[in-house]
Parts: structure tokens; sequence; C-alpha cells
């Protein structure tokens, strides 16, 4: 699964060193080739190790994957060490996030050959080429079957559902501010009430539902499933594809497809005279590569950008996607995020 947790002595090391890790092996000078290069990403970030051997065979590069946080946190960070990055690649911004480190000047323009497919997922207004979709997948609320099946209660079906009475105190969101599911759940209640979205956040609030730091929380911790004691909670499309019992044969949770939120995760070049260019473009090269691309359902739970990639059997019975999802427009996001963060934090910290 996706885990969206801070890993917060690499961070603040990393950024109390002020400094990059790339090219331990190269003196700075002109024609001498960094032998080392490092792919800054969330703590979800899982590839099989044969893959990233593959990768240092046929490059010459020694990959050094750093993982920092989430990844809401993840672009704060990178945008306060923009003049001293702590990598030469970034892979794990999504949708949400992307825009703003685009307009603090993090990444530098690479245009990369996508596979097909692909050419849809790419971010609306990117004229510089800054970034690179890798995956997808959608922002869902879940819901523990089981736990209902066995309470007798019935699921609930729709976002408005959430907000009745027979599901007080059974919802757990991971925060916006914090967490970049959390934030796709407010988008889509955005997208779902538009103007009323602070009507809706009042009705969950006054329903119970938990607000937790980061999705690791809400889905390891506060989900049933889990052992916690809140059977619904923000996750995505694919997670009933995780809860397969020993036989593979059913899941004991389901994605509720109304109200979803597409989330798309790119790849960016970090903007620096240090960074090791020429590395971070094999870096995403590779990460567009078919068996990455082919590797990343079983690795990460999320959808390939390459249309053509054979899925895991289980995902065509498990991994439902939504017919749609709930849209805003990235220009907007850009220009109201913090004013939305804002209000979303006095509305649910009352």
């Amino acid at each position: 699964m996706r885990i969206r947790a801070l890993t917060g002595l690499t961070a603040l090391a990393l950024l109390a060193g002020g400094c990059s890790l790339v090219g331990q092996e190269d003196d700075g000078a002109q024609g001498v080739k960094q032998t080392q290069v490092t792919l800054v990403t969330h703590e979800s970030f899982d590839l099989p190790k044969d893959l990233v051997a593959t990768f240092e065979k046929d490059t010459g590069y020694d990959l050094k994957i750093s993982k920092l946080a989430d990844a809401g946190t993840l672009t704060n960070q990178l945008v306060l060490t923009k003049d001293k990055p702590v990598g030469d690649v970034v892979f794990g911004i999504d949708n949400a996030f992307a825009t703003r480190a685009i307009e603090e000047g993090v990444f530098s323009g690479y245009a990369p050959a996508l596979p097909a497919g692909a050419e849809q997922y790419e971010l609306p207004g990117d004229g510089d080429d800054a970034l690179t979709p890798v995956d997808t997948g959608a922002v869902c609320v879940n819901v523990d079957s089981a736990w209902f099946r066995d309470q007798g209660v019935p699921e609930p079906q729709t976002l408005d559902d959430l907000t009745k009475p027979a599901y007080r105190d059974l919802f757990v969101v991971p925060a916006a501010s914090t967490s970049s599911p959390g934030l796709a759940f407010l988008l889509a209640t955005i997208g779902r009430y538009g103007e009323d979205w602070t009507g809706y956040w009042k009705r969950l609030v006054a329903n119970g539902t938990k607000v937790v730091k980061g999705w690791t929380e809400a889905y390891f911790e506060d989900f049933t499933f889990s052992g916690g004691d809140r059977p619904i909670v923000v996750s995505y499309d694919s997670s009933p594809a995780f809860t397969l019992d020993k036989a593979g044969r059913k899941t004991s949770t389901r994605a509720l497809l109304d109200g979803c939120f597409r989330q798309v995760e790119y790849a960016g070049v970090l903007k620096s005279g240090s960074t090791n260019t020429d590395g971070a473009h094999a870096v995403i090269d590779w990460l567009l590569s078919p068996e990455v691309q082919a590797a990343l359902p079983g690795s990460m739970y999320v959808f390939p950008v390459a249309e053509d990639t054979t899925l895991p059997a289980e995902w065509a019975e498990f991994a439902k996607r939504p017919e749609k999802t709930e849209q805003v427009d990235p220009a907007e996001i850009a220009e109201k995020r913090k004013a939305w963060l804002e209000e979303w934090t006095d509305l649910t910290s009352r």
C-alpha cells in the first residue's frame, strides 16, 4: 500500500545539512560524470530490488533513494531547499501540489518520450515540461464491508451518507494540510459541493469524523480492517485489492466510487547548478520503462500511466476504477489552495 508517513530524522538531517547528496565522485570539473544520482520521494516508494540493480547496471549510476515524507510535506521541503536541493530528481509530487512547486521554480524542464496513453495525465498548463506523469489512481472513501456485515448496518454509498447519524463516529480522514490523499479528499468535496463545501465539512465534523495527521495513521491505526475502531476511511480505488483473503478470492473492503478525486504522481528534475541532470533524466526514463510501469501495481498499488501495461489479474475484479471523478481546475487549486486549507483547518479544529 501507499504508505504516507513522515520520515522525520531523514528529512531533518538533510534539511539541517542544507546540501545535496549528488555526485560524490564528481569534483565539479567539466566532463567528469557524476556516478551517483539521488531520487527524492515519499515513504511509499517501493520497487523491486532487481529493477534498481538493472537500472544501475544499464546506466552506470549508483541510485540513492531518499524517502522524505508525504507528497504535501515533500513539496514544502523541496521549496524550502530549492537553492540547495536534497537530491537530483523527485518522484511523488501529485496534481494537488504540483502547481506550487512549479511556481516556486523547483524544477528544470525535461520532455521524455511518453508511453502510449500517458499524455492524458500531463499537468495542464505545464508548458515548460517541469513534470512527467508516472502513475495514477483515485482517492476514494473505503469501507470495511466485513465490519458492516457483522454489525448488521448498511454500508454508506455516497458522500452525503457520511453525514448521516447512522455513520456517526465511524469515519476517519487524513488531514488535508499534511496529507496528499487528505488534500485530494478535500478537493473532491470542493468539486462536488462547490461553495457549500464548508457546509459539508461542518456536517462531517458534527457527525464525529476524526481527522488524523496522515494516511498511514488513518488506514493502519484507525481503520477497522487494521484493528482500529473506524470502518470508513479515505484511501484509494486500488485499496480493496490489498485486502484480499489468503486465497485471493474475496476482499473484505470496497471503495465507494462516488466522490473520488483522480490523483496523478509526477517525476521532475530538481533545479540547481549542482544537480546531476543527466542522471535525473535517466531516472525519469527508467520510471517510464515497461518494466517499472508493470511493477507499479504490485509494488505501490497505483495504476501505471502506460495504457498497454498488463495489470495483476485480481485488479480486474477488486480494483474498480470510478467512471468519473470530481474535478477542480489546477489553476484554481494554485490560486485558492492556501485559503482553502486555512478555512478547512479552522473548521476541523473547532
